[in-house]
């Protein structure tokens, strides 16, 4: 979908253990290879699915963790960016998650795109993020992830920017 016909809509989830501990992807683009960045599992939404859905249906996908449902929504972030040469206009909806058990009960289910530029997965505690020289999306993650866990984040869905 090309920029002018208005942003691809996703869903990404702010995946949390039972140690506070953030779920992230390490990706990159893999036309530019140095271009790394961590980012929250999640990806557009396909036909016929609610925003939840594709939150859980991406979790699993990337990290082999099966979610039936997520919490409520935290945040949206609309971004701008290239990626493989094209550029892209995206709308995401990051929801809450918690889980216990942070091993895989399903096998992955890489797409292409996601084989060619999925580097790693890591838990995260809120002081590696806040210590992170890598890039990170959103950018203030670490200040997100911190009001979170102190319990002063907004009842409301905020509006993210980078």
């Amino acid at each position: 979908m090309s920029a002018a016909t208005g942003p691809r809509v996703g869903a990404r989830v702010l995946l949390l253990d039972a140690q506070n501990r953030l779920l992230l992807i390490h990706a990159c683009d893999p036309d530019d290879p140095g271009h790394r960045w961590w980012e929250l599992p999640g990806g557009g939404v396909e036909s016929g699915e609610t925003l939840q859905q594709t939150a859980c249906r991406e979790v699993t996908e990337e990290s082999g963790i099966i979610l039936s449902t997520v919490d409520r929504l935290l945040w949206t972030r609309e971004s701008r960016f290239t990626y493989r040469g094209r550029d892209h206009h995206r709308l995401d909806h990051v929801f809450l998650a918690r889980i216990s058990d942070v091993q895989p009960t399903m096998a992955l289910t890489p797409t292409a795109n996601e084989r060619a530029s999925v580097l790693a997965r890591r838990w995260w505690t809120a002081a590696e993020l806040d210590a992170a020289a890598d890039k990170l999306l959103p950018a203030g993650l670490p200040t997100l992830v911190a009001s979170l866990l102190a319990g002063r984040f907004p009842d409301e869905p905020m509006q993210v920017t980078d």
